[in-house]
């Protein structure tokens, strides 16, 4: 018989946690969102800045940091309900940075193909860095089980079944509030087919698309200085060019002399479709009623130029205001923003000819740009944006000459924000105006619907989920 006590194992050294520059960028990206409501499409250029600087980050280590970051804040509803399912309290009751930790590895985990073991390793060592060696413990536990299953493992335990609660269902497996669903849906019609592509639509990374602005930059430039491996032609504008993934717009000179900009092929549309429009007699004075920050009033100060006509843009915030002058530096014909309050103007009614006003709005329809809006929408924010949107376009029409024609534009889907507005502007208010069908003026684009205005979507048309109606005014 041995009575020797047994020997104590000896301790294990302490070991310093490693830094990973990508993940704690990704971390600090995340935690700006939440902390300042910042987004992540103004937070994360400068971090990453600062990284080529300070920790020479590569091209590749780029691409991670940004796919984390926008992959985790897709997703979030999606995880937040797998989360749940393996914590012992309610998600409210786990510190914010803990849950950030936890959302990067299950993206990691069951959204990119970081093998398990790897996504686990990496994300504990980063709560070891940033949450301390006690809590780096509990998201090891908590990663662990959610590794145990992949993806569609995972929506089959924590989604409810479509037939018992379609919207729920398909807000979990598709990461959109309920609220958001259903709005969509509504506005979207039809069967689930065409819901559930469009929910994945908005939780794909979008294209980079820049616009030739016109007299300035051409097509043809653009695609030579990206090379042509690195761009494609615009789908439906003729201004427009595709940038491959990880193509980089601030390394070709026509953007950065401001002669080419980034734009969404959805925007360039509205802006086209406005400047299509035929009108008697003059056509002389343009205006771009909500300007800023300056992508459409650039494109319709080119096209202004080309026919002799000058563009008046108005942004009624100062420093948005100073964007639009950025963006319209350069253009060849006559320009002049000002600083203004589009519902109470400082010009006198029936001066201009064409006039654009892309309202404030949710921005339901650029879920894929600024995912994490998603999450701080409220159903009562629709509702909310509605006064300012029907006084923007009720001064619009004022603005416009018997004869001229308004474009209304919303990066929102919702009608209460799109057909409700107009609807309700028209029959309420003293301006005389009608519907002019937009659909000619897009031309060679599909799915355009039964007019006469026009509803983008980015499952349907590659953009964001644009608004456009155009309104002649008749007396």
């Amino acid at each position: 018989m041995n009575d020797q006590a047994p020997r104590k194992r000896p301790a294990k050294p302490y070991r310093r946690p490693q830094k990973d520059p990508v993940r704690i960028l990704a971390f600090e990206a995340l935690r700006a969102v939440d902390e300042r409501d910042a987004y992540a499409n103004l937070v994360l250029p400068p971090l990453l800045r600062k990284a080529r600087e300070k920790d020479g980050f590569q091209a590749r280590d780029a691409a991670l940091a940004t796919e984390l970051v926008y992959g985790t804040l897709r997703r979030q509803g999606t995880y937040d309900a797998i989360i749940a399912a393996c914590v012992d309290r309610p998600l409210r009751e786990v510190d914010p940075p803990v849950l950030d930790v936890l959302s990067l590895g299950a993206h990691q985990l069951l959204g990119t193909r970081i093998p398990s073991h790897a996504a686990v390793s990496a994300s504990v060592e980063l709560a070891r860095v940033v949450l301390g060696d006690g809590r780096a413990k509990f998201v090891n536990a908590v990663l662990r089980k959610i590794a145990a299953h992949d993806l569609d493992g995972w929506l089959e335990r924590v989604a409810p079944p479509y037939e018992d609660d379609p919207e729920d269902h398909l807000a979990v497996v598709h990461s959109h509030p309920r609220w958001i669903v259903s709005a969509l849906w509504d506005a979207l019609g039809g069967p689930r087919a065409g819901i559930e592509d469009l929910l994945e639509a908005d939780n794909e990374r979008p294209e980079v698309t820049l616009v030739a602005r016109p007299g300035r930059a051409t097509t043809e430039e653009l695609l030579a200085a990206a090379g042509e491996d690195s761009a494609l032609p615009g789908r439906w504008s003729p201004y427009a060019v595709r940038l491959a993934e990880g193509g980089e717009p601030g390394a070709l000179d026509a953007v950065r002399e401001g002669r080419a900009g980034v734009q969404d092929e959805g925007s360039q549309l509205v802006a086209l479709a406005l400047a299509a429009v035929p009108l008697e007699g003059p056509d002389e004075r343009w205006l771009d009623g909500c300007a800023g920050p300056g992508g459409k009033a650039a494109l319709l100060g080119a096209l202004a130029a080309q026919r002799g006509a000058a563009l008046l843009a108005s942004e009624k915030q100062p420093h948005r205001a100073r964007l639009v002058e950025r963006a319209l530096a350069g253009n060849p014909g006559p320009y002049q923003v000002v600083a203004a309050d589009g519902t109470r103007p400082p010009w006198r009614q029936g001066s201009f000819d064409r006039v654009l006003v892309d309202v404030p709005c949710t921005g339901l329809g650029a879920l894929r740009r600024r995912p994490e809006a998603r999450w701080r929408r409220r159903p009562e924010d629709v509702s909310g944006f509605g006064p300012l949107q029907r006084d923007l376009l009720r001064e619009a029409l004022r603005a416009v000459r018997v004869g001229g024609v308004v474009g209304y534009a919303t990066c929102s889907p919702h009608p209460a924000e799109t057909k409700a507005v107009v609807a309700d502007v028209l029959k309420r208010d003293g301006v005389h105006a009608e519907w002019i069908d937009a659909r000619p003026y897009m031309q060679g684009v599909p799915a355009l619907g039964e007019g006469p205005d026009v509803q983008l979507w980015p499952h349907l048309h590659g953009t964001d989920a644009m608004y456009l109606a155009l309104l002649r005014r008749t007396a």
